[in-house]
């Protein structure tokens, strides 16, 4: 991507200099807008950078990659995130909508994955379906458009070549701390390096793991741990992924995260589905896994195989003997009719190793699912009554509310964020509002 901060304007950027803002804080202005640095540069971080920039804002983003991978399936962008991203900004909507393939316009739905019930309760062959549901007409009804997939790349390019100047993102920049300020005069954010940034404001979109929410809530020393952004899409190779598997649950217990119980392969395989006329979403559910799949668009399927184990598993080496074996797990697992079955002798829709099959072993990534549990669990009040800001600090996207990939609604959710923090900033006169702006947003 062009237009990075490099070279002799990074040493001139607005947000090195340190301002004397007197005590109470600052009237805000058009001459004078409000300044907001993004940490994290991944679908939460641009949006968010994009609807402040929108509503007048000085904003910069840093991203802890070292570029912006070209790497990354396609997400969906639903009705709802649609409806965000053309109120903040028109020519990103339009953009998207003509990347993008729309996944509305056929069914979605649950099926069962094997031959389950019985004659009194009911019996279901495997890939009966056990419900379908319309995205395409509630969302006509309520006049919002309809849901397209989008490469993450092309995302990553719509949104910084519309979304904000030349100059607005930094990569290499990891923002380890930070310090509020007090009483209207923002923050001051340290860097991995030790270059100090300041704003009035502080987002940090920066993933599950998190080290804005690290210091927010005052988790423990481990909670800000490595998780690839966003902006690098997740593009670590096996060896790294293996070592993140277990790193994960030690970060997961200080980061006081949920995991969900699963364990997920993913891949976007390079065919054309059997059903692809008729299904553009559907999920083979079973008793201790599931296979999600959804339209990648161009002759592309992505799908998600969730199987129920403890954190922190990782497959086996290659050998000569099995040079695959994440796809002969794979294979296992979601064994289909006539094979013999899986473990539990469940023969499953052929459908799930249809997509299995047309993927390599290098397509296959593998990571734990984690999630965050119920606010009403914790019994700390500032996090239940504000659990995504706190003084001049906001959090968005996974940083405040992961959630599993299956739902469709992580980048959703992010971009409903990044909406609706700036709506609430651009209301802001003084910068002593700050505060009440950002708990606005975060109840």
């Amino acid at each position: 991507l062009r237009g990075m901060l490099l070279g002799e304007e990074d040493g001139k950027a607005w947000w090195r200099s340190h301002r004397e803002t007197p005590d109470g804080g600052r009237a805000v202005s058009k001459d004078d807008p409000l300044t907001v640095i993004v940490t994290g540069g991944g679908l939460a971080g641009l949006v968010t950078a994009a609807a402040c920039h929108a509503k007048g804002m000085k904003v910069a983003l840093f991203e802890q990659a070292s570029s912006y991978a070209p790497y990354g399936g396609p997400i969906q962008i639903q009705s709802n995130a649609l409806r965000a991203i053309q109120q903040i900004n028109p020519t990103i909507y339009e953009e998207l909508v003509a990347a993008g393939t729309c996944t509305a316009d056929r069914v979605s739905g649950l099926k069962i994955g094997y031959r389950k019930g019985n004659k009194l309760a009911g019996l279901y062959d495997a890939g009966d379906w056990l419900v379908r549901f319309d995205t395409l007409g509630p969302a006509l009804e309520a006049g919002l458009p309809a849901t397209v997939v989008v490469d993450r790349p092309v995302i990553q390019q719509i949104l910084v070549k519309h979304g904000f100047p030349e100059g607005t993102v930094r990569i290499k920049s990891r923002i380890e701390s930070y310090e509020d300020l007090g009483n209207g005069k923002g923050v001051c954010a340290t860097l991995k390096d030790g270059t100090k940034a300041y704003a009035d404001v502080l987002v940090g979109a920066d993933g599950i793991w998190s080290q804005v929410r690290k210091n927010l809530h005052g988790l423990g020393d481990g909670a800000g741990g490595f998780a690839a952004s966003g902006a690098a899409g997740g593009a670590i190779n096996d060896k790294e992924a293996k070592k993140l598997a277990r790193d994960t649950v030690k970060i997961a217990a200080q980061a006081d995260r949920r995991y969900s119980g699963f364990t997920c392969y993913a891949a976007l395989s390079p065919h054309r589905a059997s059903n692809i006329e008729d299904v553009s979403y559907q999920i083979l559910l079973g008793e201790k896994k599931y296979f999600v799949s959804t339209d990648g668009g161009g002759d592309r399927q992505q799908w998600f195989a969730l199987i129920r184990e403890p954190a922190g598993g990782v497959d086996l080496e290659p050998t000569a003997d099995d040079p695959t074996p994440k796809l002969t797990r794979l294979r296992k697992e979601f064994a289909s009719l006539g094979s013999g079955g899986d473990d539990d002798d469940n023969e499953w829709d052929p459908f799930a190793l249809e997509l299995i099959n047309a993927a390599t072993e290098d397509d296959i990534k593998r990571r734990d699912l984690y999630d965050g549990a119920p606010l009403l669990t914790t019994l700390n009040l500032q996090r239940l009554l504000s659990p995504w800001a706190k003084g001049p600090v906001a959090l968005c996207g996974d940083a405040a509310h992961p959630m599993m990939p299956n739902l469709g609604q992580g980048g959703c959710q992010a971009t409903e964020d990044a909406f609706r923090l700036a709506e609430e900033l651009g209301k802001v006169k003084d910068t002593k509002d700050i505060t009440l702006a950002l708990g606005a947003y975060s109840r």
